[in-house]
This record gives C-alpha cells, sequence and structure tokens, in this order.
C-alpha cells in the first residue's frame, strides 16, 4: 500500500525540473534503481519524499507543487482518473489562487496549476498536458477554466472568467460555482485579504467543502463582497481569523447579512489548528481525534495553499496546518498532534491511521521536522504491557 503514493510522487517529480526556481539541489525520488547502487534509498525517495506516515510534494515553488499535487490526485494512468477540468491562476495573487481553491469542489473538481502571467512555465504546462482533461459537462464541456488574465493553452476548449481585484474575481468564483451547483452556498468563508497566513486554511475546506471563500479589509466589507453575500441569502458566515485581521467592525457589517460565526487562533499556527478543530453541524473539519489525512505547509508560502488544496478534497481530506520555520515543528502543533495521535491497545491492524502530506522542499519543511511529523503520525502502543503482548 505504500508503493502507491510513493510511485505518484516519483512521476510528479519529474515536473518539478520545469518551476520557476532553480531546483538542482532538491532530491528526485526516481524509478528503477537496483538494490547494488548504494543511493537507491535516497533515490526511491525515502526519507526526503516519503516516511511511513508522510508523502512529500517537494516543488522548490508554488508553480512546481501545484503541478505535483495535481498529479498526485489524478494520475491520469486511466481515463477515469484525468480530471474533468483545470484551473489556471496567475501565481501573482495568493488571494484569487485562495478563492479558486473552490473550484476543486463538486461538481467541477479541478485542480489548480498557476500561471506566470500569460506565460505557462513549463511544470505546468507538462502537467496540463499530461492530466489531459476531459471536459466538464457542468460548463459546456470546457477542460480549462481561465481566472484572469492568464495563459490560454492550444488545443483545450476554455472557460474565462473577468479579472480584477480579488473581491471582484472572488464574487465572479462564487458565482460560477453557485451556476454549475444550482444555487449558492448557505455558508461562506470570510477571510483578510491584507493577512495571507491567516487566510491560508480556507483553501483546504473550500476544495473539500464547497463553500466559496470572500474577502475583507480590516476594517472594510468592500461592495463586491457585499454583493456575494447579498446573493447568499442570509447565510451562515464564518470569519477565519482573530480580530487583528478581521476587525469588530467588519463583524458588525457582516451581521446584516447573515449569521456570524469567528473562528480565531492568535498566530498563523494556532489559528489553522483552531480550523481544523472547529465542528458547527456540517461546517469544520472537527478534527479532534485520530484517523485523518493532514496536509502541512510553511506560512511563507501563501500560495502553497491554493496548490495544496485538492489533498484536502481527496483520497484521506484533511485540514492544512502550519509551520512557521522549516527547521523545526511549533510547540503548538507538536502538542495538537499528540492529541489525535493514534493509538491501540491489543493490536495496531484494528486502529486507525494519521497520514500527513508536507508540501514544499526542505526550505519549507526539512527533512528533519518530517521526521518529526512522522513519530508523531505514528501509531503507538497506550502503554508498556500493551506493547509486549503484541511481541512474537
Amino acid at each position: 500500500m505504500r508503493a502507491r503514493p510513493l510511485l505518484i510522487v516519483a512521476l510528479s517529480a519529474a515536473l518539478l525540473a520545469g518551476c520557476g526556481k532553480d531546483s538542482d539541489s532538491l532530491d528526485r525520488p526516481v524509478i528503477g534503481l537496483r538494490g547494488g547502487q548504494e543511493e537507491a534509498a535516497q533515490g526511491l525517495g525515502f526519507p526526503s519524499f516519503a516516511t511511513k506516515n508522510t508523502t512529500r510534494i517537494g516543488g522548490a515553488d508554488a508553480i512546481a507543487d501545484a503541478a505535483g499535487v495535481a498529479r498526485a490526485v489524478y494520475p491520469a494512468a486511466t481515463a477515469d482518473t484525468r480530471p474533468d477540468a483545470v484551473t489556471l491562476v496567475d501565481q501573482r495573487d495568493w488571494r484569487i489562487a485562495l478563492a479558486a481553491s473552490v473550484l476543486m469542489a463538486r461538481p467541477l473538481r479541478a485542480p489548480i496549476l498557476f500561471t506566470d502571467g500569460r506565460r505557462l512555465p513549463p511544470a505546468s504546462e507538462a502537467a496540463l498536458k499530461a492530466l489531459g482533461p476531459r471536459g466538464s459537462r457542468a460548463l459546456e464541456d470546457a477542460q480549462v477554466i481561465r481566472v484572469g488574465d492568464v495563459a490560454e493553452p492550444e488545443d483545450f476548449k476554455a472557460r474565462s472568467l473577468d479579472g480584477g481585484d480579488p473581491f471582484t474575481v472572488a464574487d465572479s468564483i462564487d458565482r460560477l460555482i453557485a451556476g454549475v451547483r444550482g444555487a449558492p452556498s448557505d455558508r461562506v468563508v470570510i477571510v483578510s485579504s491584507d493577512s495571507s497566513k491567516f487566510a491560508m486554511p480556507a483553501a483546504g475546506w473550500a476544495a473539500k467543502s464547497g463553500d466559496p471563500v470572500l474577502f475583507v479589509k480590516h476594517d472594510v466589507v468592500p461592495p463586491a463582497t457585499v454583493r456575494a453575500l447579498r446573493r447568499h441569502d442570509q447565510p451562515k458566515i464564518y470569519v477565519l481569523g482573530p480580530a487583528e485581521t478581521v476587525s469588530a467592525k467588519v463583524l458588525k457589517t457582516l451581521r446584516k447579512l447573515g449569521t456570524v460565526k469567528r473562528v480565531e487562533g492568535p498566530d498563523p499556527v494556532r489559528n489553522a489548528i483552531a480550523f481544523a478543530r472547529y465542528a458547527d453541524g456540517p461546517f469544520g473539519w472537527g478534527v479532534i481525534d485520530p484517523g485523518h489525512g493532514l496536509v502541512f505547509a510553511n506560512t511563507a508560502q501563501p500560495l502553497v495553499a491554493a496548490a495544496a488544496a485538492p489533498l484536502s478534497a481527496t483520497g484521506k481530506y484533511g485540514p492544512l496546518l502550519l509551520v512557521d520555520e522549516a527547521r523545526e515543528l511549533p510547540r503548538p502543533l507538536t502538542g495538537y498532534l499528540l492529541d489525535i495521535q493514534p493509538g491501540y491497545r491489543r493490536d495496531p491492524v484494528r486502529g486507525v491511521y494519521n497520514h500527513g502530506w508536507v508540501i514544499g522542499d526542505d526550505r519549507a519543511v526539512s527533512i528533519a521536522a518530517q521526521t518529526r511529523l512522522d513519530a508523531l503520525l505514528e501509531i503507538t502502543p497506550v502503554d508498556q504491557a500493551s506493547a509486549e503482548s503484541t511481541t512474537p
């Protein structure tokens, strides 16, 4: 069972050479090394790209990470493992990328690839060709969703959304997803347009749930966001982030447009944990126990939240959690992972398991931090007597 995710990441790794930054120093797993070769264990992806409880998408930038994630989610080895559509988003605005994460939700299921303005970087171009989107019936067989003034790949039928400021584009994305689903959702996530580190966790939830992400300024609800919320007709509004990112004044305005609840932590790491724990009826991950997928990224890379969003919406599903430096795990994250660490009393085969996707190269999450994650995700005996009872 471990071979499959490693194989997928190995296939994806070929795309990383096309990213926008020098990644010559980045270890890449390969297929076909023999046991007589000294580099076999490392070359096959251990531990740089996979441990027993973690799998890494190791791009040197968000362009490469998005390409790797898309190929991991859609291996495209058969017709039914190809996506119906792919979303193209300009890498120059993390807010638009974050809003576009909702297009990964049903029924579109469109992963994100990044453009550099109207240029399609090599990694994105290779991924798009390999994915070979089939065409979405919900979009009159469009294979590509162009968000703003991005590249126009040849030989693919496209559906285009106008560009503009992130508030207007988020409104347009929301109208598109409401149109294909037949009605606006009754839940909306609000984040700050100025605080990427606090907004990042919204991407994975949008991809999983189909709840749109809309933006506000610290003290102002822009007209485009007001317009979108009115279209939802008094929805449940969940504000992600503390008052330093979205003020009480904004909450007062939002309460005229729907019911409002705030989910918050005092810093980006604890904010992501609070969102991972949160549940309000059908809204929220509610991850307070073991047996889940988790996604890990660095707060310095807001685009990666959108790149990784498909991993929250497929496979083992699960929230985005954050580290604030590469070399070690923040203490609140360690504590949270200990809280949800799987355990067993008699037989680990009868237990539940956690799995972590690590996004980015070792400048985002070091190998040492990844191995620490692996240990915290491992199923463990709840006491020594239990461990001894499983020994042959």
